[in-house]
């Protein structure tokens, strides 16, 4: 069979292309070997489906596995106990692994709870539990999968209470050995609707899991042994561990957008070097990916966490984290942030793009007169492949002064760094890309990273705070410069005195060219 590259649904080794994630299993089975019940909780396709169906198969040694998927079951299962202990058992007969690792009258009661017409309760399909535990000599380990998608009903309330009672007296009576449950929520801190009146409560009294810290990311080296495994077959030229680390600089190791971008350049691309990364993520960024549609739509149904991710985005804060704060305990929940030197940081550069792409290209923005001048603009700044930033500089700050020359200073301190990317996104839209480095990211300094037609450009946004630290700036983008490869750089300064000298200079620092433009 001819493998690929999937984006869609779990990944399997014998069909996909795939990081090895053993050492990921390992972890998680140490986790199980302690005998410890946790929750995976992760965004949307961030392998957790993945994960759970080779750790079953990883496990099949040394633990018998009860897994459950819980989008199998519909809304009508979890509507009264008998529904859902039927619709349970259903699933679990249709496991046909399952059934052979267990004797037939196992068997033959999951038969009887799933279709008999006595009205079985929870108690019922917990004695089977039991009765299963009993008798393998192997220890029982329950795993569920999407179980969020029940977190509206009732009786998983009434599950989820009575496997927390059965799980804590398992020194007594035999029963799971180990409980995961993996969803995008976290069970321990879902807001139930449960009751007619809409009255919304915390679920709260199951707080027996444990932390479940392990990094699902991918790595630059793991993503770098799955591409050597594709060259041996396809015998590309690439070089496997400089494209995985590209990969991984624009994603972080998310895996649906590490598949993403392999799937785009071995079905469609065909080019496996650093300018096929790049076009492959323009294309992504321009896709109705179901993953961007999700994270878009959590935005509009939570406007405090829309606040503050824009407030990272547009104002240049990094905000630190506080593991109590509600917005941002939602926005780590659906996997736009993740948590970097104590700070909230966007989780990779793809989603900052795309959601200043969002920010940008809304209708307000595009209607700005900043806007409409960088598309008017546009064809002056090319010249035999190379992106002038020197000469947008040159046109941001003209056209700077003639829309906002009256503004007061504040509403231009607060918007400058915006106005700017306002200007550049119909610049380089549809061929290039560009994030921002979340190390200089703050409100005196950001660095601009852009990628065009195969090149790179640095330009670091910084606010005018006296010749002393203008001189600190130079020298760390000198120092950018060096970790890039790159000779020339770009400064632009928003300068507030009353005698700053507006306009374009070229400065030489040790053996670097910095065009500094000061608005």
């Amino acid at each position: 069979m001819h493998k690929r590259f999937n984006t869609t649904g779990a990944c399997f080794p014998e069909m996909h292309y795939m990081v090895d994630i053993t050492e990921r299993l390992v972890a998680i089975k140490n986790m199980i070997d302690n005998g410890d019940y946790f929750i995976i909780n992760r965004g949307r396709q961030y392998g957790k489906t993945t994960t759970l169906n080779a750790l079953e198969t990883f496990l099949t040694p040394d633990y018998l596995v009860i897994s459950m998927d819980f989008q199998l079951l519909s809304n009508s299962d979890f509507s009264t106990e008998e529904r859902f202990v039927s619709a349970f058992a259903r699933e679990v007969y249709r496991n046909n692994s399952f059934k052979k690792a267990v004797s037939q009258n196992i068997t033959d009661t999951f038969y009887k709870l799933k279709s008999d017409n006595k009205s079985f309760v929870l108690a019922d399909l917990f004695d089977v539990f039991c009765d299963i535990c009993a008798e393998t000599d192997k220890p029982v380990v329950l795993i569920i999968d999407e179980i969020d998608t029940a977190s509206n009903n009732t009786v998983f309330i009434d599950f989820l209470g009575m496997l927390r009672g059965y799980y804590l007296r398992r020194n007594k009576i035999s029963i799971f050995n180990s409980v995961i449950l993996a969803g995008v929520r976290d069970i321990r801190n879902l807001k139930l609707k449960i009751r007619d009146d809409s009255e919304h409560q915390h679920n709260s009294p199951w707080n027996i899991a444990v932390d479940f810290n392990l990094n699902m990311n991918l790595t630059a080296d793991g993503i770098s042994d799955m591409l050597s495994d594709y060259e041996k077959e396809h015998n590309t030229g690439m070089n496997p561990d400089t494209i995985a680390q590209l990969i991984y600089d624009y994603t972080s190791g998310y895996p649906v957008l590490v598949s993403s971008i392999c799937k785009l350049i071995d079905e469609t691309i065909h080019t496996w070097n650093n300018e096929g990364v790049i076009t492959a993520v323009n294309q992504i960024l321009t896709m109705n990916m179901p993953l961007f549609d999700s994270l878009i739509n959590k935005l509009e149904d939570y406007p405090e966490m829309k606040k503050n991710l824009y407030q990272i985005l547009t104002t240049g804060q990094k905000l630190s984290y506080n593991p109590d704060h509600e917005a941002t305990k939602l926005l780590l929940l659906f996997g736009f942030v993740k948590i970097e030197d104590n700070g909230v940081v966007i989780a990779n550069r793809i989603f900052e793009t795309r959601l200043y792409n969002d920010i940008l290209t809304s209708e307000e923005m595009k209607s700005t007169p900043i806007s409409k001048a960088g598309a008017f603009d546009k064809p002056e700044f090319i010249k035999n492949g190379i992106l002038d930033v020197e000469l947008i500089l040159t046109k941001f700050i003209t056209h700077f002064h003639e829309i906002y020359g009256d503004k007061p200073d504040k509403f231009i301190e607060e918007d400058g760094r915006k106005c700017f990317l306002i200007y550049l996104r119909p610049i380089i839209n549809g061929v290039g890309n560009y994030y921002i480095e979340t190390h200089t990211r703050d409100h005196r300094r950001m660095d601009i990273v852009i990628d065009y037609l195969g090149k790179r450009y640095i330009i670091e946004l910084k606010i005018w705070h006296g010749k002393k630290y203008n001189e600190d700036g130079e020298q760390q983008l000198s120092d950018y410069l060096d970790f890039y490869g790159l000779k020339t750089g770009y400064l632009l300064t928003f300068n507030f005195n009353e005698s700053k000298e507006i306009g374009i200079k070229t400065v030489k620092f040790d053996d670097k060219t910095l065009i500094e433009a000061i608005v």
